[in-house]
């Protein structure tokens, strides 16, 4: 079981990647407290640990080639921010269904069954991510952002 922190991690990177993947290919600023909950910062004016954690989480996507930004707004922000191709194919592609645990096969496939998709077609990695959001556990939202963003090597 992943630790709180990694946990959150992977919702941020989450809700990053739809907000740039629903205004792509526009570019546009994506702000800490649109992703993680607003943020009061201490007497120093230092940010909550919680904050910093989601502003590192876009520095760290950017650093890995999903996400392109021009700068950053203080620690509030990433401005001018887009998904990059390979993160663009990545999220349109369908939804990861090999070398996944049985139990987030079942979850795939329950979100897949859920109403949204064409029967008997599966989803594309983004619509997962978004319904994964919503129904899902922070465990299980966790697993599927891995097997996304961290697919096995193919041989």
């Amino acid at each position: 079981m992943p630790e709180i922190h990694i946990e959150e991690f992977y919702k941020d990177a989450a809700k990053v990647l739809i907000q740039l993947y629903n205004s792509f290919p526009r570019k546009s600023a994506v702000f800490v407290e649109d992703i993680s909950g607003a943020d009061t910062p201490d007497e120093f004016g230092l940010h909550s640990v919680r904050h910093q954690a989601c502003f590192a989480a876009m520095i760290w996507l950017s650093e890995e080639g999903l996400i392109r930004f021009v700068d950053t707004i203080r620690q509030e922000a990433i401005d001018q921010a887009v998904l990059t191709q390979p993160a663009f194919l990545k999220l349109n592609s369908l939804a990861v269904n090999q070398a996944v645990s049985p139990t987030l096969q079942r979850f795939i496939t329950a979100l897949e069954e859920s109403g949204d998709a064409t029967p008997n077609t599966a989803m594309s990695n983004i619509q997962l991510i978004k319904k994964a959001l919503h129904k899902a556990t922070s465990t299980q939202l966790a697993e599927l952002m891995q097997s996304i963003l961290f697919p096995p090597a193919q041989h």
